[in-house]
């Protein structure tokens, strides 16, 4: 018997793409870099395909590659030292996601979402038996630490953040992850910390990853993915950070359901985090953020804060209109003005509408300034 479990909101993204591809519109609202990936990332992924074997790789990965994790961890000005046994390599983040709730939720335990997020970690929640429960930000999109503690009862499992986040732009500080330890530090509650957009972080600022945390690591999943690290988002390899208990327990679901991931790519990766600058991606998406805020002002649109990390920039439009809903004018945007976004209510379980929209400066420079000096010509 079919079940959707009342989740659609995959099929809301996709239609805004759609509906900027049929109207030839630009495209800005999913996060799919459009520019070209590395040259030598093309090279070892050919070279791979003559030098490995071909077959499954182990449970935990390639091994070279988990040792050149180890080492761009280590390498980081935030340093973040790892044991061989706490890398853990998977197929995608939304992979790590899921598993690591299958691997400590029982029927009805609850998982706090703070939102905005993005749309997968409700549906992964309920797919393993668990209750979402919804903490709400606020338009300065801050914890107010006081009503996150609201939402822990004594069925909560485990708490999921992002940082940087999707579709805010907001990061979290050593600061942020003492606060958030301090919550949950008598419960056996665990942290979901999807960290995939870690080398984007812009006006010299620089991840703080809550591994870090010598206590939260204990009962923390971390989740970083090299498609976005690379902008190569059709590869689908990514890795785990998790305590070895963790990965144990993560490793007994994961035999069941991808087994290993895609070898190839495994081998390329880990050739080119040999020579791989992550300040060279970081300074080209900073440059992509700063002509997106920069031509935007010659629009009605009102950035109210820069986003500080990740892809994605959100914008205040009631200049515009004071009646449409963010979905109504997203889509008119897309339709009649033919740059097409998303409505920030997409990435909230409970909300309808809100004064935002989000826009994907993850494009090529050429497509980012037609778009914009297209807006200031037609609002």
């Amino acid at each position: 018997m079919e079940k959707n479990y009342g989740f659609n909101d995959y099929k809301f993204f996709t239609e805004m793409s759609e509906l900027a591809f049929r109207h030839k519109s630009y495209d800005l609202s999913l996060g799919l870099p459009d520019f070209e990936i590395d040259p030598r990332l093309r090279y070892f992924l050919k070279e791979s395909a003559d030098i490995i074997s071909h077959s499954y790789e182990s449970l935990s990965g390639n091994s070279l590659l988990v040792e050149n994790i180890i080492r761009f961890n280590l390498n980081r000005k935030n340093s973040l030292s790892l044991k061989y046994g706490e890398v853990n390599i998977v197929p995608c983040s939304t992979f790590a996601l899921y598993t690591s709730l299958k691997s400590i939720l029982n029927s009805g335990d609850e998982v706090i979402i703070i939102q905005p997020s993005y749309y997968t970690y409700a549906p992964s929640i309920v797919l393993n038996g668990g209750i979402p429960v919804y903490y709400n930000l606020e338009n300065d999109f801050k914890i107010d630490w006081e009503k996150l503690q609201q939402c822990i009862s004594v069925k909560t499992k485990a708490i999921i953040v992002n940082s940087p986040q999707n579709p805010t732009g907001k990061t979290w500080s050593k600061h942020e992850w003492n606060q958030l330890y301090e919550l949950i530090k008598h419960q056996e509650i665990y942290l979901i910390s999807e960290e995939v957009y870690d080398i984007y972080h812009y006006d010299q600022e620089e991840h703080y990853s809550s591994f870090l945390h010598p206590e939260l690591k204990k009962k923390t999943f971390c989740i970083f993915s090299f498609g976005k690290m690379f902008h190569a988002t059709g590869w689908k390899v990514s890795y785990l950070l998790a305590a070895e208990n963790l990965l144990e327990n993560f490793r007994n679901h994961q035999q069941y359901i991808s087994y290993s991931s895609n070898s190839p790519c495994q081998y390329a990766i880990a050739k080119y985090l040999d020579v791989f600058d992550p300040s060279e991606n970081q300074k080209i998406m900073q440059q992509k953020r700063d002509i997106f805020n920069e031509l935007i002002q010659s629009t009605p649109l009102v950035v109210e804060e820069v986003s500080q990390a990740g892809f994605f920039q959100i914008v205040n439009f009631r200049n515009i209109t004071k009646t449409m809903t963010d979905v109504e004018f997203s889509k008119w945007l897309t339709i009649e003005k033919k740059v097409s976004c998303l409505p920030l209510s997409a990435f909230y379980n409970s909300k309808t509408d809100s004064d935002y929209i989000r826009f994907s400066f993850a494009k090529k420079d050429d497509v980012i300034i037609q778009a914009l000096e297209h807006l200031s010509k037609v609002l």
